[in-house]
């Protein structure tokens, strides 16, 4: 207890000294800081204008930038909004509208800046950044996730998956789940036991349909039949020639809308998941009475995590856990991606707005500094971690639980969550670029109900519970590199387009259908008049492409 008190009392100790220093006769003077802003196309929480490690990365880099996010409408509409009255940031991330940005002439080609800037240029080998490049050869941005240096230290599956609240499958006995069928069972016969939380009623299963983010309800069928998170289409290898193949239109695609279908016409399925937004979704899973739903760790975990902590939900069992369901038992599943994913279709890109081009880009390198990097990632040392005796990286509940305050996050925590990082392990040697891929750190902020689960399935990460193939990445993967580009300008593009309307709107309806087969042929027929095979062919063209390219 007498350790405990005195490192609080060192902690805000050390924080009262950072303030005062940067209020002291070393700081700069306001016009010494460069101030840029930024706009990304993603849902997010600002942080304070004030706020404290912004402030000392400021003080060290000599810019600071403004960080805005997507409120209230797509990504293609913010950045359509954005060229329509031509008001650009400094740096944006467009999302699925960076061609549109590069189309517009208002981005600034990296090449000169990749080789002043080596932090910048050891993101990517030769060859890969060469995969950024445009039609007229220059590279206008870099996606800044999925880079690992030195050891790979995933503890996370930061891919899409069926999860499921630990406390269902302590209550069921840890039961092993491999099917679709097996995991609405435990789901529904969990909710007729306990049909409240928290004097609400539980919810089964949830799904979001929103804009893009509507693949929590579409993709699923590619990972049913075991393939990876190729995204847009199925990549079969099985013949020994590569062949793209429609993964809605498989026996597994209608299967799996069919058991939809089935959960939700029995009430186990939320009456809302058509029309709720983002928004609504996170508000919903964070009270922890939704007890499974399909989704990317990256689009739920981390705001719903620090929910469940803050709330003490996390020490009820109300986290979730992936399972790597298979449309039948018995079948090899590739939900969990062990290599690093290069998805060269956007990125964070410096406008031609931008009054200082070579300090952005200065800025982007700097923020790679490990200095820089453990500030954004890991805060100030003594405040939101410690270092034991043998230079390893550590944090106390306490500071756990207070870097989980959202209030916390946006007074003090800066991570410049879109800019240029890394996953993997600092140039120490020893400790995780990321607390959450820090083995002692994951293991130790974990509360007892996951504890018991990881034991129960003898599991010691995420990716050991999710049980995937474990294999390297094809030289085509991922194939929604190139889909997520794609622009109305071929036939295929404008297939594209088309079948992601069909889909947003026929999807919903097949679920909530009381004639299955009724709508989903209606369904199929609306489909097929969106001509697939356009897009089917490119994509073939592509992915004949990737094959010879990487033979060469």
């Amino acid at each position: 207890m007498k350790n405990r008190k005195l490192q609080r009392v060192l902690a805000l100790g050390l924080l009262a000294v950072m303030v005062l220093a940067l209020a002291g006769c070393n700081k700069k003077d306001d016009g010494d800081i460069k101030n840029f802003t930024m706009f990304i196309a993603m849902a997010g929480s600002e942080i304070n204008d004030d706020n404290e490690i912004q402030q000392i990365i400021a003080e060290k880099t000599g810019v600071k930038v403004k960080e805005t996010w997507l409120t209230g409408q797509t990504a293609a509409e913010a950045v359509g909004s954005i060229i329509a009255g031509g008001d650009y940031p400094d740096f944006i991330d467009g999302g699925d509208g960076m061609m549109a940005l590069y189309d517009e002439g208002v981005l600034v080609p990296w090449d000169e800046y990749l080789d002043k800037y080596p932090n910048l240029k050891e993101m990517y080998s030769d060859k890969e950044w060469d995969s950024f490049r445009q039609e007229d050869g220059h590279i206008y941005w870099a996606n800044v996730f999925q880079n690992t240096y030195g050891e790979n230290r995933a503890t996370t599956h930061n891919d899409e998956a069926f999860w499921i609240q630990v406390r269902v499958l302590e209550w069921a006995g840890y039961p092993q789940i491999k099917t679709l069928d097996q995991y609405f069972d435990v789901l529904t016969r969990f909710a007729e036991a306990n049909p409240t939380f928290k004097d609400a009623d539980v919810i089964p299963y949830t799904a979001l349909c929103e804009d893009w983010k509507y693949f929590c309800i579409e993709n699923a069928p590619e990972f049913l039949d075991g393939y990876p998170n190729d995204g847009s289409v199925i990549v079969d290898a099985s013949s020994g020639t590569p062949t793209i193949v429609d993964y809605n239109t498989t026996p597994t695609a209608k299967k799996y809308f069919q058991k939809l279908n089935e959960q939700y016409l029995a009430g186990n399925i939320d009456i809302e998941f058509a029309t709720q937004t983002y928004d609504e979704y996170i508000a919903k899973l964070s009270t922890g009475r939704v007890l499974g739903m399909c989704d990317q760790w990256w689009d739920f975990a981390y705001t719903v995590n620090d929910v469940f902590k803050q709330q003490g939900l996390d020490k009820l069992g109300c986290n979730y856990v992936p399972l790597g369901l298979t449309i039948e038992e018995g079948m090899e599943n590739r939900w969990h991606t062990y290599d690093d994913t290069l998805n060269n279709s956007s990125g964070v890109a410096v406008t031609t707005s931008c009054k200082d081009i070579d300090a952005a880009f200065k800025f982007l390198n700097d923020i790679l500094d490990q200095e820089i990097h453990d500030l954004r990632f890991w805060g100030v040392e003594g405040v939101d971690y410690l270092v034991d005796e043998d230079g390893m990286y550590y944090r106390t509940e306490e500071m756990r639980t207070k870097c989980a305050d959202p209030a916390y996050q946006a007074s003090h925590l800066c991570n410049y969550s879109y800019m240029p990082q890394w996953l993997g392990t600092s140039h120490d040697g020893k400790n995780a670029m990321q607390p959450n891929e820090q083995a002692s750190e994951f293991f130790d902020g974990l509360a007892e109900p996951l504890v018991k689960c990881f034991e129960a399935y003898n599991a010691d990460s995420y990716p050991d519970m999710i049980g995937s193939v474990v294999e390297h990445n094809q030289p085509w993967f991922p194939m929604y590199s190139f889909s997520n580009a794609m622009t109305t300008d071929t036939p295929g593009g404008k297939a594209w387009v088309k079948m992601g309307e069909v889909k947003h709107e026929w999807l919903p309806r097949v679920v909530m259908s009381s004639n299955f087969e009724s709508e989903w042929n209606a369904y199929m027929d609306a489909y097929k008049a969106a001509n697939p095979q356009n897009f089917l062919d490119e994509m073939q063209q592509e992915l004949n492409r990737r094959v010879e390219a990487a033979a060469e």
